[in-house]
């Protein structure tokens, strides 16, 4: 529409999508002052930093509440609303759920932007409902400087299936549904460096429901799974080692990335959320000989509407992989879990 030939959404933006979370360090620092609520029905909560809350209902169903905003990191607005909803969505696949409804949230600068231009953002996410089979209905909306799109979801499971991030077993294969990239590549849009072939192939991604990988994951017997969004790969795996009780190895040779992220991460475009993910798992990291800097980074790349990262046996973990490749998608087995303690080694 033609706003969007005078107005960048993305100049509106301090940051990158989910890069603009709080960083992982202190966020950990801010929820340690915060108790934990406890229910005999909650059957997930805060305590491991899962992907959303599981309240039971009975013996057969358990209702999944998530909720996920942030600014824009593409300039046409029903691409924005599109991927805002696949990425707030995706939380609830994560815990091998299917959603059942969802509600907008959005804060909107009205005297800059045309409300012609919100009402595209609103359709994208509308159409993200329609072909996930959820609805999307009503919602809550502010005037703000900085304009901001996402969902409220809820979603259904079996008490018995819900995957978490505490769920990974020694021996486990770890499978990677979507490549990484799209912090760096949504960095490079809003600085209008970004090829016409990293933006398509960054956008199709980040519009990529997670459906069929949480289908997979659950078909393989999965237990451990997350979604790989604003902490980065290594954010999260390190966030799911931790919970699991065990180690993680990752073979960079093996990750999937968008094309020409490597080149912009060499070249420095590389998100503050991104340095700041780099900054947090330093600590529990194990860099083996070959891996360079640019190989971390892009392991802990912020990343919006990411795939999802889940644990299996080794034969399942590659059926799995076959079949989501099989549709067309990038999944990849990319390394492995391990007996010990939260530790992650990255080899060449």
């Amino acid at each position: 529409m033609a706003p969007t030939q005078t107005q960048r959404l993305t100049r509106f933006s301090h940051g990158a999508g989910c890069g603009c979370k709080i960083g992982p360090g202190r966020l950990a620092e801010i929820l340690a002052t915060v108790t934990p609520a406890t229910h005999p029905d909650l059957l997930v909560g805060t305590e491991t930093g899962d992907d959303a809350a599981v309240w039971r209902l009975d013996a057969d169903r358990a209702l999944v509440a998530t909720t996920d905003f942030f600014t824009p990191v593409v300039d046409d607005p029903r691409t924005w609303g599109r991927i805002a909803a696949t990425n707030a969505v995706s939380d609830v696949y994560a815990m091998g759920a299917r959603p059942l409804f969802a509600l907008n949230i959005v804060a909107w600068p009205s005297e800059v932007l045309p409300t012609e231009m919100l009402s595209e953002v609103l359709a994208g996410g509308a159409d993200v409902g329609r072909a996930c089979g959820f609805a999307v209905i009503g919602g809550h909306s502010i005037d703000d400087p900085e304009p901001k799109y996402g969902l409220a979801v809820v979603g259904e499971v079996h008490p018995d299936r819900i995957l978490t991030n505490a769920g990974l077993r020694p021996g486990d294969a770890l499978v990677l549904t979507k490549p990484l990239g799209v912090g760096i590549a949504t960095t490079a849009v809003k600085a209008g460096t970004a090829s016409g072939e990293l933006l398509a192939a960054a956008v199709a991604t980040m519009c990529t429901p997670n459906a069929a990988a949480a289908a997979a994951a659950l078909a393989a017997g999965s237990e451990g799974c997350t979604d790989v969004t604003g902490f980065g790969l290594l954010g999260h795996l390190r966030k799911m080692a931790t919970a699991s009780g065990v180690d993680a190895v990752v073979e960079v040779g093996t990750v999937p990335l968008l094309p020409g992220v490597r080149e912009l991460a060499d070249a420095g475009t590389v998100p503050g959320g991104t340095r700041r993910n780099r900054e947090w798992v330093e600590e529990v990291l194990d860099i083996g000989p070959g891996v360079d800097e640019t190989d971390v980074v892009l392991l802990a790349d912020a990343q919006t509407s990411g795939g999802l990262l889940f644990g299996a046996e080794p034969e399942r973990a590659a059926a799995a992989v076959a079949e989501l490749r099989r549709q067309g998608g990038q999944a990849a087995v990319i390394g492995r879990a391990e007996p010990g303690a939260g530790r992650i080694r990255v080899r060449r």
